[in-house]
């Protein structure tokens, strides 16, 4: 199993997009990209830790690959926003990529290179690549909130 690390907004949608996907084995919605050690959804939200609502996936690279998951994530999506998603507004609802090895960060670097190229979207993308690190899972309430309560975000 690979790991992939992404921030699209409110972590909640973004996690009940990538879990309807063949190959995504597991997901958690946690914290990530900030300074800040073992954040709260509360301190997170005061944007006072740098950190970002992301979601961790693992997936099966022999059914989907990490162009694939890369694919979904701008698609689903404005990659163009900076620091915000539909109505969510912060640095904690930043478009990020967190990769994790060389690898990825080239294939990010490249997709992002030929979308900005192809003129799909009207403004160049926002998204930024950072190093993942210390990925602090969110309180239990928030993992598959969208199953417990039927709700829906940007996505």
């Amino acid at each position: 199993m690979q790991k992939a690390t992404f921030a699209a907004g409110c972590f909640w949608g973004v996690q009940a997009y990538f879990d309807k996907l063949e190959g995504v084995s597991k997901t958690a919605v946690g914290y990530t990209g900030g300074r800040t050690e073992n954040p709260t959804y509360e301190k997170v939200c005061s944007r006072s830790t740098g950190h970002a609502e992301a979601i961790e996936i693992e997936f099966d690279e022999k059914k989907i690959s990490y162009r694939q998951l890369l694919s979904h994530f701008f698609k689903m999506h404005d990659p163009t926003q900076k620091n915000r998603q539909g109505p969510d507004a912060g640095d904690n609802y930043r478009s990020a990529i967190f990769y994790h090895g060389a690898s990825q960060k080239k294939q990010a670097e490249e997709m992002i290179k030929e979308l900005n190229a192809s003129k799909k979207y009207s403004k160049q993308i926002a998204t930024t690549l950072e190093k993942a690190s210390v990925f602090w899972k969110a309180e239990g309430y928030h993992q598959k909130y969208y199953k417990k309560h039927n709700v829906s975000c940007h996505i």
